[in-house]
């Protein structure tokens, strides 16, 4: 599949020009067809065939491989969650806090990221110590400080408000060192560049599949690292996490999955996978030399407005304005859609495979 016949399976592109992606994407129909066929199958036919609880495991199974490849490792190691907050928000309350205990992230972070740790700090007493960014970097000399007594690190590998790229790896290294273990939002990377966790080495990653992978919403995934487990005491239970749901006891699933507690839909999941492979057909080397060309293109417009990097890193392009909130609605009444950001003030464009360049002078024209 090539850029331009992505384009063409998406339906909202026919009434808009499209530059919130980072929010959340606009569908492929045939990621739609996918999920509708799975949910009238199983709705339809499964009662009367092999029965819906059946058809629905083998589907989940079947989107959880799918992930799993993904993002570079084993199914065994993927639970499904409704969103990159709700895969948060299991690792939160998986780990049992102590009075003092310390959260280290960044100024950067997504709500998502910063709202657990927050409610943790009221609850639990723990410190949230923040570190202080500039201009979407992250000084590794403040981060290996901040670090040194702290039990769990929360950082994004893309950030939200810059599009930047942070040295996720580098990070990993220094808390592992320190003690720490590490918990990655990767919403922003996955469907823009290749992810592979093993690289990365965190404990747990935490992602979705309605922003640039063009799923819809509710198809969430956390990567687990198998080590992890050692240093949680998790209190979710039900009997989809557990190896043998009829015993007299209880044993959790040995991997991810003990994240799973009850019955859920796999529509999302079936979704999820049928966009991960749209985006692999598209490729990835495709994806990113289009996208760096189209941003070029972009920031050269925007000029001395430009907040985010000067050179390539991603689709996301940050860029002043005098009323960004108003400036959105002015542009939405000309079907071009962006964002306002809360900090920096400022707007975003989301440049994916799918736009072009006339998209581009188009939104340059609007501004």
């Amino acid at each position: 599949m090539n850029p331009a016949e992505l384009r063409a399976s998406i339906p909202a592109l026919e009434r808009c020009t499209y530059f919130n992606t980072g929010a959340s994407g606009p569908t492929p129909r045939p990621v739609v067809d996918a999920a509708t066929a799975f949910l009238e199958r199983h709705a339809f036919d499964a009662p009367a065939g092999d029965g819906p609880y059946t058809v629905a495991w083998d589907a989940i199974a079947a989107a959880r491989e799918v992930v799993a490849g993904h993002v570079g490792t084993e199914a065994a190691n993927v639970a499904f969650t409704r969103s990159t907050a709700d895969g948060v928000n299991m690792v939160a309350g998986a780990i049992d806090w102590q009075p003092g205990d310390v959260v280290v992230r960044t100024d950067l972070e997504h709500p998502a990221g910063t709202l657990p740790w927050d409610r943790l700090a009221d609850t639990h007493d723990i410190e949230v110590r923040v570190l202080e960014t500039d201009s979407g970097r992250l000084d590794m000399a403040d981060m290996k400080d901040a670090v040194a007594d702290a039990r769990l690190v929360a950082l994004s590998s893309l950030t939200w408000t810059h599009g930047t790229r942070l040295p996720v790896a580098d990070v990993v290294d220094a808390a592992h060192d320190a003690g720490a273990q590490v918990l990655v939002d990767a919403v922003q990377s996955v469907g823009q560049h290749p992810v592979d966790v093993t690289e990365w080495g965190a404990d747990f990653v935490a992602a979705a599949g309605h922003k640039w992978l063009l799923g819809v919403w509710g198809g969430g995934f956390l990567y687990v690292d198998p080590d992890a487990y050692d240093r949680l005491r998790q209190t979710r239970i039900g009997y989809r996490s557990v190896e043998n749901p009829g015993a007299d006891g209880y044993e959790y699933y040995p991997g991810a999955r003990r994240f799973e507690v009850g019955t859920t839909s796999p529509v999302p999941y079936v979704a999820l996978a049928n966009a991960i492979e749209t985006v692999e057909a598209v490729g990835f080397d495709t994806i990113q030399s289009r996208v760096e060309r189209l941003t070029d293109r972009l920031k050269d417009g925007l000029g001395d407005r430009l907040l985010s990097p000067r050179e390539y890193e991603s689709g996301l392009v940050t860029f002043t304005a005098d009323d960004p909130e108003a400036t959105v609605e002015r542009l939405a009444a000309d079907g071009l859609v962006i964002r306002a950001l809360p900090h920096p003030e400022a707007l975003r464009a989301s440049v994916h495979a799918f736009n072009t360049a006339d998209d581009i002078d188009r939104l340059l024209d609007a501004l």
